[in-house]
């Protein structure tokens, strides 16, 4: 006996043209929501960081920073890395944005998180659109690989020029300095897939105050935007 598929391909198709209307959906809900916010910052980091970890507090004092700086904070809505930056901004009295997804695990909405700026996604896709869109740069901070998919993701539009250049910072010297001695290394000395300008994108510190530095310095010549 022959198996017969579950779904006939015809199924499929039209399970699909349904799965556009609720992408397009997620979009404009997102732009609508996101563009009445104004200039942020998309801290991102692990949602399994404890709140007594060194990171955690790293995260909330840098949101604390740059409210101060006039920025909203945006992150990913859950626990962790992401709490910390929606907590630090809500401490500051800046505008506290979460991006969530409906995970199996890991993720739920914090309660630093304004009420009206807490927004739901179902495709991840979508979600990353809204963090690139409205972040005037990027804070990361240790995380898993989530945090290193939204870090290459956004070098390589900031390298291929698919969005306008802007700062990204890493925090947490220990943690990604390995892996930055191997990207020079390795990719751009060893084996050239990557240009010496390339590692000009991105910046390491551990402290808060040059964080916002390398922001205020950047804005100095240029505008405040969304990037595309």
């Amino acid at each position: 006996m022959t198996n017969k598929p579950v779904k006939s391909w015809t199924e499929v198709q039209a399970k699909s043209s349904w799965t556009m209307f609720k992408v397009m959906s997620e979009f404009v809900e997102g732009f609508d929501r996101m563009e009445e916010i104004g200039p942020c910052i998309s801290i991102y980091g692990s949602a399994r960081t404890k709140v007594e970890d060194k990171y955690y507090k790293m995260g909330v004092k840098v949101a604390e920073r740059l409210v101060e700086e006039g920025y909203g904070i945006i992150t990913g809505g859950g626990p962790g890395i992401m709490e910390a930056g929606n907590r630090g901004a809500q401490n500051a009295g800046g505008k506290s944005v979460g991006l969530n997804i409906d995970l199996p695990f890991e993720q739920f909405s914090n309660q630093y998180i304004d009420h009206d700026k807490n927004i739901m996604f179902n495709y991840f896709f979508a979600r990353k659109v809204m963090f690139v869109k409205y972040a005037q740069a990027f804070v990361l901070l240790p995380g898993g690989f989530g945090t290193m998919d939204e870090l290459f993701e956004t070098l390589t539009l900031v390298q291929t020029k698919k969005i306008d250049r802007v700062p990204i910072i890493l925090m947490g010297k220990e943690f990604w300095g390995g892996m930055l001695d191997w990207i020079k290394s390795t990719m751009s000395e060893k084996y050239k897939t990557i240009s010496t300008q390339d590692l000009e994108l991105i910046h390491l510190t551990d402290d808060v105050d040059q964080v916002a530095n390398i922001i205020i310095d950047f804005y100095a010549n240029s505008s405040l935007r969304p990037n595309f």
